[in-house]
């Protein structure tokens, strides 16, 4: 458990990071909202790893939407970034599959 909570503290960084960087510092994504869904959805299964419960595993999910949705919405301060329904549905897509699939493969 304490590995899966490193490489979720991990991710946090790099998924935060990633997404309140300028755009310019950024190359050019061919499928941007792919990785979304792939970020996200690889953080809920590690929540599914970390959870004991499933009260606890639905609150590891409300946390993960909560701070994406957070996330797209700061980055209207960040320069050519801005806040993008798209991406939070992907992120949203991404948070359902893989807790659906967490909840089969670990049973939380």
């Amino acid at each position: 458990m304490v590995w899966e909570l490193v490489f979720f503290l991990v991710g946090t960084v790099a998924i935060s990071a990633g997404c309140l960087v300028p755009a310019s510092w950024l190359p050019t994504l061919p499928n941007d909202k792919l990785l979304h869904f792939l970020a996200y959805g690889g953080m809920a299964l590690l929540a599914g790893r970390i959870a004991q419960s499933s009260t606890e595993f639905a609150t590891w999910l409300i946390g993960l939407f909560v701070a994406g949705w957070a996330i797209e919405c700061l980055q209207q301060l960040v320069p050519g970034r801005k806040f993008c329904w798209r991406d939070l549905a992907a992120n949203t897509a991404g948070i359902v599959a893989a807790g659906l699939l967490s909840h089969f493969l670990f049973g939380t």
